[in-house]
């Protein structure tokens, strides 16, 4: 019998090592299925589903946690012209692996979702999580952007210095920890130019978002309607320094000390291995 007592020693020992290396990672996403745009419109949206199921199958691989939140704790709803192989590489087994991977974790599923509220992320504490990640998809657009609630989630991991990953429109959620948001949104929204305080703790950091010429070019999935104001005017005039790609559309990741920022759908993947990389 003792002779088995130091191989179970060392697999005891292993399974220690590989615990503590596995990070938690909170995932935000928006409430919002829709996306309120000029001149009464409404465009229906949600989450980008490579923007999302990309970085959480590589943190699931890499054998890490993840718990899932929205504002408000209600089930998350994918953009339907998400779903489309063209966002995995032309790949349909990767777009029917994706798929089939939500439907598991059953986030959209309205009496079943695992998703948390962020008061009930506060209430847990912070300390709890290691990362935090949100993906794109127009819905930020309409909530995150404005959220107190992940302002301060937001705030206190930008202190802590924990990994923050943002894709597409996700980068947009930053503008939840500017000082006198309510103020800078207005004034985005009625004159596409806002005056911020130069103490915003993103203030100087460099990011990239969905830039405004790939706006541009896909404004037509909006069916004439037309956005309150663009993501990379709005955190410019915070107080960013923006960096874009080459060419729109083209994969593009910036880091710069805790952020980890995407410029598009085709970022996604950048972003997951650039967070793994601060996990490591």
């Amino acid at each position: 019998m003792n002779l088995f007592t130091p191989l179970a020693a060392a697999v005891l020992l292993a399974l220690g090592s590989a615990n503590a290396q596995a990070a938690h990672v909170l995932v935000v996403l928006s409430d919002a299925d829709h996306l309120e745009l000029r001149d009464a419109r409404v465009y229906p949206t949600g989450f980008y589903l490579n923007e999302l199921m990309q970085p959480v199958k590589a943190l699931r691989d890499a054998g890490h946690r993840i718990t899932f939140a929205t504002p408000e704790g209600r089930a998350p709803t994918v953009d339907r012209t998400s779903i489309d192989a063209a966002y995995f590489g032309n790949d349909p087994a990767a777009l029917k692996a994706h798929e089939e991977l939500l439907a598991q974790l059953k986030l959209t599923a309205a009496a079943q979702s695992p998703v948390l509220s962020l008061s009930r992320v506060e209430q847990i504490g912070y300390g709890e999580f290691d990362a935090v990640y949100i993906p794109g998809g127009h819905a930020p657009m309409q909530d995150l952007l404005a959220s107190p609630a992940l302002g301060r989630l937001l705030t206190d991991f930008h202190t802590q210095g924990k990994p923050t990953a943002l894709v597409c429109h996700g980068p947009i959620a930053l503008l939840s920890t500017l000082p006198g948001n309510a103020s800078f949104l207005q004034q985005m929204e009625g004159q596409q130019r806002a005056t911020a305080p130069s103490s915003w703790i993103y203030a100087g950091y460099q990011v990239t978002v969905i830039s405004n010429d790939e706006e541009e070019q896909a404004k037509g999935a909006l069916n004439g309607g037309t956005m309150k104001f663009y993501p990379q005017t709005a955190l410019q005039q915070a107080g960013v320094q923006y960096r874009s790609n080459a060419q729109p559309w083209q994969a593009h990741v910036v880091v710069d000390r805790e952020l980890i920022t995407g410029q598009n759908p085709a970022s996604a993947v950048g972003v997951a291995r650039a967070l793994l990389d601060k996990l490591d």
